[in-house]
């Protein structure tokens, strides 16, 4: 066991870990938080996406032991006080949910994207989420979804 300190949604964790565990395993299962998803387990799918250290990855590709002294972003630290992220807002009203399982992925790489480009077009929205699959749906309304949170969080372009 190896022992590693991060910070996971704004807090401070330190956890004994497997040196073979993955990022992904020790989020959902020790730290419940099951909004980060395991699709395909080797870094294709983008289900599993969290923000670490300010950059998008897959942390079904992270071994926990890579995320010592890493901050690290969930979906669960976008809502705050029962209110839901311009993001989560705009997945929402754009109609970009289907069933929902690959949506926090969808989000938190959006979410890093959208926290380095505040005004992005839509083919540079497709580069960002390049790393996201849906099965469920095309992504036009994905896309939509992006562009529309990023007005709401910065407004139109100057």
């Amino acid at each position: 066991m190896i022992t590693i300190n991060f910070t996971v949604n704004g807090q401070k964790k330190e956890l004994e870990v497997k040196g073979t565990a993955t990022l992904l395993e020790i989020l959902r299962d020790e730290l419940y938080l099951t909004g980060t998803k395991e699709g395909c387990g080797k870094g294709e799918c983008g289900a599993c996406t969290v923000i670490m250290d300010g950059k998008a990855v897959n942390s079904c590709l992270i071994l926990a032991t890579q995320a010592d002294g890493s901050e690290i972003t969930t979906i669960e630290d976008l809502e705050h006080d029962g209110a839901l992220h311009p993001l989560q807002e705009a997945f929402i009203e754009a109609g970009a949910v289907q069933c929902g399982f690959c949506i926090p992925g969808f989000i938190m790489s959006a979410k890093a994207f959208l926290d380095k480009n505040h005004y992005p077009t839509r083919e540079e929205i497709k580069m960002a989420i390049a790393g996201n699959l849906c099965r469920c749906t095309g992504y036009r309304k994905i896309i939509d979804a992006i562009q529309l949170a990023a007005r709401k969080m910065y407004g139109e372009k100057p």
